[in-house]
């Protein structure tokens, strides 16, 4: 039998530290003499899922990467579909139509410069088509139509430099064509004539894998490798299939889906010479679609026995890492919106609100500590819209209103029971605030001068507490109303995040601003406007959530990126936490009344580590 030295080349280490983690040695085992552990680094492969497309539909087209994805083209359920949708890594959102709905089609490029050709269609006339668009991001116009007009084909390349292979004019065809940005031209053929093909590569290094053949009356598991000019034959697929999709380079591709045998689960990857198997999708599909590259793919679309939505990620990497996700957390048991919470994701409180019976305002407390609500002291004054900062033990709330009328009350908790203090200034409601009891921040919202009703006009006004007093700071540059804004109560009044929000006009807003204590100043914005959203985390990492939606998005201390979407749309409700660790708390009434909390994960990693194989 052979032995490690044999396999390896070098007998097993004796070190007292593990070695610096790296591709460079992948497949090394050693013992470490510290912990008295053998171990090894392996490759982790995985599929996971991705958020939804927004239309179910198979026999579609794909491009991009997999946190810039594209979709096009298909089948659903009304038929032949134009739409396009664009991903960010979490979530699908809304990208324009192509011109002409079709299926079959095939394409390429990136979600930016994207590249859709050929498929068959019922407009204007039924019959395969020649047709080529190029989308720029926002819009397709019009290409080179292709010399061939055919559908079920595979595509490879860019934009400026497609490829396209395979598929059916009237019977299969092993025709190939290149495609420079206006024109396509000829290419050397495939060896064997087929559909149902995946494709990957580039246009000087194609790859083509799988399909059917009419001619020999079966379903293909050769490979075929393009140079430009001519195709010749590479390695076999373990598992012979086509309507399958697939990612990459000539050189390390990745294969999934497919069919004949039912709806296939199947991945394999190729390293330029041959196939082998890896982890299987969560879902077996045909006619779907791919993007991405051998260690990050994406899989969207296909058929089961209908159209499907799903979205699966496979990466494949020696790093761990844990990808951003919203779980169900303990329900309050109370139903009711406009709450105030604060503290941490482990140790929060929620205060007040309106509920059932609409619209009356609640003076209820709760303590959550992961995992349960349990009750705790009465605030002393019922309000909804009212805003709350510092801890669970060192709380404080502010403003807010009854069905009657505005407050302006100030009440501090310590864990347990609530003690009225200095009122603020004004009529304070839907406002943002942050920061620990001693040193809290209430910004922008809607406000009034005492006595009077409150305004619904949006404010600028910032006004900080130290633990006795309320005192007036520099405004805001842009006044704004249910704004999200940062919550976490370790950081100060001079560190807190205003973001989105009904600017006058109105105008729903994407701009963030940051207060540094003494100023505020305009920052990143996010990728789209919200109102009634909630946020969490501090200036260099906050979350923000929600807003008649169920989007979240990460803000990392420079800009603004998608993040995992919640299970529930919210509005109306309230947040506590960090950008890592936040916490949704009541559902607002988008979704009807109810006492749903949910907690967010951010991501985390990469992290190399070593696999355990035995302890000593």
């Amino acid at each position: 039998m052979a032995n490690y030295s044999d396999i390896r080349g070098y007998r097993v280490k004796y070190l007292s530290s593990d070695p610096t983690l790296s591709t460079a040695n992948e497949g090394q085992v050693w013992y470490n003499s510290t912990e008295g552990t053998l171990k090894a680094l392996v490759q982790i492969k995985t599929w996971n899922s991705g958020g939804n497309l927004g239309t179910a539909r198979y026999s579609l087209a794909g491009a991009g990467t997999q946190t810039a994805g594209l979709a096009f083209g298909g089948y659903g359920a009304t038929g032949y579909i134009a739409s396009t949708e664009e991903y960010d890594g979490y979530n699908w959102a809304a990208g324009g139509n192509l011109s002409l709905g079709r299926i079959g089609l095939a394409g390429a490029g990136t979600q930016t410069a994207g590249l859709a050709f050929a498929g068959i269609s019922t407009s204007p006339t039924p019959g395969a088509k020649n047709n080529t668009e190029e989308y720029d991001g926002s819009a397709w116009t019009a290409g080179g139509n292709m010399n061939t007009a055919r559908y079920q084909l595979a595509g490879a390349g860019i934009q400026t430099a497609g490829l396209a292979f395979g598929g059916i004019v009237t019977v299969a065809t092993n025709a190939t064509e290149e495609y420079d940005g206006s024109a396509w031209t000829a290419g050397g053929n495939l060896g064997t004539a087929a559909y149902g093909i995946g494709g990957c590569g580039t246009q000087t290094a194609g790859l083509g894998f799988g399909g059917y053949s009419p001619a020999l009356g079966k379903v293909l598991n050769n490979t075929q490798e393009y140079d430009g000019s001519s195709w010749t034959a590479g390695g076999n697929l373990g598992n012979a299939r086509y309507r399958l999709a697939g990612a990459g380079i000539q050189t390390a591709a990745s294969a999934f889906g497919g069919n004949p045998a039912g709806p296939s689960t199947a991945t394999e990857l190729y390293d330029g010479t041959s196939w082998i198997s890896s982890t299987n999708m969560s879902t077996g599909r045909n006619r779907l679609a791919g993007a991405g590259t051998l260690t990050a793919a994406l899989a969207f679309g296909g058929r089961t026995t209908t159209f499907l939505a799903n979205t699966e990620e496979y990466n494949s990497s020696i790093s761990t890492f844990t990808k951003a996700v919203w779980a169900s957390g303990g329900t309050t048991g109370v139903a009711r919106y406009d709450n105030a919470a604060s503290g941490i994701q482990t140790a929060s409180f929620n205060a007040g609100g309106q509920g059932s019976p609409y619209p009356v305002a609640q003076t209820l407390t709760q303590n959550y500590d992961g995992s349960t609500w349990t009750n705790s002291g009465n605030l002393n004054t019922a309000s909804g819209g009212s805003n709350a900062f510092g801890s669970q033990t060192v709380g404080a709330r502010v403003g807010g209103g009854t069905p009657v009328g505005s407050i302006n009350v100030t009440e501090e908790y310590n864990g347990s029971s609530w003690t009225s203090v200095n009122p603020a200034p004004s009529y304070f409601i839907f406002n943002t605030s942050a920061g620990p009891q001693t040193a809290g921040i209430l910004a922008v919202g809607t406000i009034a001068p005492t006595g009077t009703p409150p305004s619904s006009a949006p404010s600028s006004t910032t006004i900080v507490y130290d633990g006795t007093n309320w005192t007036t700071a520099s405004p805001s540059n842009t006044a704004r109303s249910y704004a999200g804004g940062t919550t976490y109560p370790d950081a100060s009044s001079a560190s807190h995040l205003v973001f989105g929000g009904i600017t006058p006009g109105p105008v729903v807003s994407s701009e963030t601003e940051e207060y540094n204590g003494s100023s505020w100043t305009v920052i990143a914005s996010m990728p789209t406007g919200y109102a009634g959203l909630q946020g969490a985390g501090g200036v260099s990492y906050a979350s923000a959530f929600g807003g008649n939606n169920a989007i979240t998005n990460v803000y990392d201390g420079t800009s603004w990126s998608a993040s995992a979407s919640m299970a529930n749309v919210r509005a109306e409700f309230n947040s506590s936490g960090t950008g890592a660790a936040a916490l949704a708390v009541d559902d607002g009434r988008t979704g009807g009344l109810n006492g749903a909390t949910e907690e967010f994960t951010g991501a985390t990693g990469p992290v190399t580590e070593a696999s355990t194989l035995t302890t000593s």
